[in-house]
């Protein structure tokens, strides 16, 4: 299988950065393989895609803690040399579904924390890193990926800090985007919508009312992890090499008004 570079994607022992992961090492990538806590089910990702001829390596940081970022790409470049696509994927739900106006400070800076300030900080220093390969003329142009959500122009009142979360990552792949496009690396957001995960699991009959009985999306099933890593994937093989700042959906739809 050809070796077509090194990603590193965070969060990946579940969910849908599991099934990006999954899906990039099928393709010949070598993926970094992050965890927060969940050390077996990282290794089991790991055990299916070296069962699919792919190579990775598994690397434990909990990225709201800015501290780990270094060891986490250190790991990387240990065991790989370098890195050419960042997928940032971990993220955290509300952990209480309340009304906004009850909001309580504790529960907005740990899910701004893990969604969007650990995420930019560890762009900023892989950015870095990336820069210096270009520099240096080594291997293919690196690119970043960040996973956003609906939510982050869906106003959820109960779900306000994740909402704010989701916001702040689109700016943000905007902001990374004009600033490294002089270097050649393209920054893109994947937006999805109601994917089935471990998350979505609590809201299941909910969603399940929305979408197939009151059309919230134009294609009339939930999501699915492999949706959004085909599209990770695609983006990483160079698919889109005149685009960067872009918001790509994967909703089945949703984002589109209709009546």
């Amino acid at each position: 299988m050809e070796n077509t570079g090194v990603a590193l994607v965070t969060g990946s022992s579940r969910g849908i950065g599991r099934a990006i992961a999954l899906d990039l090492g099928k393709h010949g990538w070598r993926v970094g393989i992050n965890y927060r806590s969940d050390r077996a089910a990282a290794q089991t990702c790991l055990a299916e895609i070296e069962a699919s001829g792919g190579q990775g390596t598994v690397l434990q940081a909990d990225i709201s803690d800015l501290a780990a970022h270094q060891g986490l790409l250190q790991g990387v470049l240990e065991r790989f040399g370098r890195l050419d696509l960042l997928v940032n994927n971990a993220g955290i739900p509300s952990f209480q579904r309340r009304d906004l106006l009850e909001l309580e400070p504790g529960s907005y800076d740990q899910v701004l924390s893990t969604n969007l300030r650990g995420p930019f900080f560890l762009t900023q220093r892989i950015a870095l890193q990336m820069i210096d390969q270009v520099q240096a003329g080594a291997g293919r142009l690196p690119q970043i990926v960040n996973i956003g959500s609906i939510s982050g122009e869906a106003a959820s009142t109960n779900r306000a800090e994740y909402c704010l979360s989701k916001a702040g990552l689109g700016m943000m792949t905007r902001l990374f985007a004009v600033r490294l496009a002089s270097h050649g690396i393209n920054v893109y957001e994947v937006r999805p919508g109601i994917i089935a995960t471990d998350m979505t699991a609590a809201v299941k009959a909910k969603y399940d009312r929305l979408i197939l009985e009151e059309g919230l999306t134009l294609l009339p099933r939930w999501g699915q992890p492999a949706d959004v890593a085909r599209i990770v994937t695609a983006i990483a093989s160079g698919a889109l090499p005149y685009s960067t700042g872009e918001i790509i959906y994967v909703d089945g739809g949703m984002h589109n008004l209709h009546f």
